[in-house]
């Protein structure tokens, strides 16, 4: 098994990225779609969410308005660290809950673990090798207003919510540049799979 943490920054094209992969056999793991699991209603970290933001964030079935509290803790740094502390661990919980189970069927499984602030939440060593889907900031910026409708003022929010996304090629393994067409992301994610389908054939891992 091949433990592989992919991340990035807002709207850097990671489920694109993450998409062909899984076209090419890779299985995925999503740390946004197990944080709405964890925030459905009635699990703990709901209650905890709902007793610190108060009711005012949630919809008429009790779901949590992701955008009501994304303004926010987008808007308050201190307001998104106790977002975080709450719900990252039973996103943790869930996440290695989810290798296990692939590991035990597919011992030769290559796992990606979507999460955007991997880095930023330390968790580096938790994994065999960290890939990043890069896209320079300007790019982050255009995407976001096109893709969510967002003024330049509110995308640029959202970006000084996370690391800069050049602060984190340090920390990569691996590269995915995503400022060409689809095509050229798709070739270069070819050339990825490659070389990750050799890494878990010949290297010794974390948590083989």
């Amino acid at each position: 098994m091949l433990n592989v943490g992919l991340t990035g920054g807002i709207a850097c094209g990671k489920s694109t990225v993450a998409r062909m992969l899984m076209e090419k056999g890779a299985f995925l793991i999503d740390a946004d779609a197990l944080a709405h699991a964890v925030e459905a209603p009635d699990k703990p970290a709901w209650h905890e969410i709902v007793r610190h933001f108060g009711r005012g964030i949630l919809r008429a079935d009790r779901t949590i308005n992701r955008r009501k509290l994304g303004a926010i803790v987008f808007a308050n740094p201190a307001e998104l660290e106790v977002l975080n502390r709450i719900v990252h661990p039973a996103v943790q919980q869930e996440r290695l809950a989810r290798i296990a189970a692939i590991r035990a069927e597919h011992p030769e499984a290559i796992i990606l673990s979507d999460v955007p602030l991997l880095i930023e939440t330390g968790m580096t060593d938790q994994f065999d090798l960290i890939l990043l889907v890069y896209l320079p900031r300007e790019g982050q910026i255009a995407r976001l207003m096109a893709r969510n409708g967002f003024s330049r003022e509110e995308a640029e929010k959202r970006l000084a919510s996370q690391m800069p996304i050049d602060a984190k090629l340090p920390y990569a393994d691996i590269v995915v540049n995503n400022e060409g067409t689809p095509e050229e992301t798709q070739r270069r994610v070819e050339a990825v799979w490659e070389e990750l389908e050799e890494k878990e054939q010949s290297s010794p891992h974390l948590f083989s």
